[in-house]
């Protein structure tokens, strides 16, 4: 079964991971038409893949001939998009982050859910190859996660916080394997109090119900500190995408596919190249989605999660405290 889909916007991963993956995969993905504001870029892609340029996401959802939306770029769609694929019943693939609040996000999310549709969030890391032999190792070697240090810094200024941030908060959950208890953020260069400064910081907290030695701690940071007219800087000692210290050893990744690993027998380097490309195995993981016969929904509460942790981490900035998250309902409920 192919599944045909749109493509809204044409944004920054397209030429390094999307169209390769797509081309890959022609075998499970059809593209039927794209909505891009540019229209070389949109000409280009429409003639490469045989498709059609459509110049509204509204008529790109409305389409018969088309099953799911691939949203790659936000530039000025917002949620727009996804509404639209909820009106018409196609499922969403969201690899750009939407500014929102927690309402707006509440709003989102029960949309989502009442419209039946099949929804995946992109967070790249959490399916890099990487990742996925990490969490093996956590199984079979290393043992428990107990600190977690994950840095991304932006030197060109091109990233959202917001997504960046995300990614991280959903990479820790996934890695941890269960829900933190409380957040505290703090954020340095800030006119506003909010997430908008040179450095942002997140502390997670994990409780282990039953063992607390096992208990985990994150922290997650973003940093645009460093100018990108300054190359030499930029390019001196770059940090692990994500440190993990477990119970019996030391992990080191660098996504996609990079890691390094410690115990008591030594280093361990795993160079996993050999593996699909992050961008296929991001679609082949969209198509599980879409094609399951049972509905799945732990993307779009991973996405909600995620976001309302780095929301709460803003409002933790803001009034100088930790906030507490509080289960199992949502919207979450925080108190001092």
């Amino acid at each position: 079964m192919k599944l045909r889909l749109g493509v809204v916007g044409l944004g920054p991963a397209w030429q390094r991971r999307y169209r390769p993956a797509l081309r890959a995969l022609s075998d499970r993905f059809e593209v039927v038409a794209f909505c891009e504001p540019v229209a070389h870029l949109a000409r280009a892609a429409a003639v490469e893949f045989q498709a059609q340029w459509t110049q509204g996401f509204r008529a790109l959802a409305q389409r018969q001939d088309i099953d799911a939306l691939l949203v790659l770029a936000p530039q000025w769609f917002g949620i727009y998009p996804v509404l639209a694929a909820c009106a018409c019943g196609k499922a969403i693939f969201c690899a750009n982050t939407l500014e929102m609040t927690l309402e707006q996000a509440t709003q989102l999310r029960k949309r989502i859910l009442d419209s039946g549709v099949a929804f995946m969030a992109e967070f790249a890391p959490r399916y890099a190859p990487a990742t996925t032999r990490l969490k093996e190792l956590i199984v079979t070697q290393l043992g428990q996660p107990r600190l977690l240090f994950c840095h991304v810094r932006d030197s060109s200024g091109r990233r959202s916080p917001l997504a960046a941030l995300m990614e991280l908060v959903d990479l820790c959950r996934f890695v941890v394997g269960r829900e933190p208890s409380s957040v505290w953020g703090a954020v340095h260069g800030s006119s506003q109090g909010g997430f908008d400064g040179d450095y942002q910081f997140i502390h997670l907290e994990f409780p282990h119900p039953e063992h607390p030695e096992l208990a985990a701690m994150a922290n997650i940071s973003f940093g645009r500190y460093i100018p990108d007219h300054w190359p030499e800087a930029v390019s001196f000692r770059p940090p692990a995408g994500l440190q993990v210290q477990c119970e019996h050893g030391v992990a080191f990744v660098d996504w996609p596919d990079k890691l390094v690993w410690f115990d008591k027998a030594g280093r361990h380097l795993e160079n996993l190249e050999s593996e699909r490309p992050l961008g296929e195995l991001l679609l082949l993981q969209f198509y599980r989605h879409v094609t399951s016969l049972v509905r799945r929904t732990d993307s779009l509460e991973d996405a909600y999660r995620a976001l309302t942790i780095v929301r709460l981490a803003e409002e933790s900035s803001r009034q100088g405290r930790r906030i507490q998250i509080e289960y199992p309902d949502s919207p979450w409920a925080n108190s001092s």
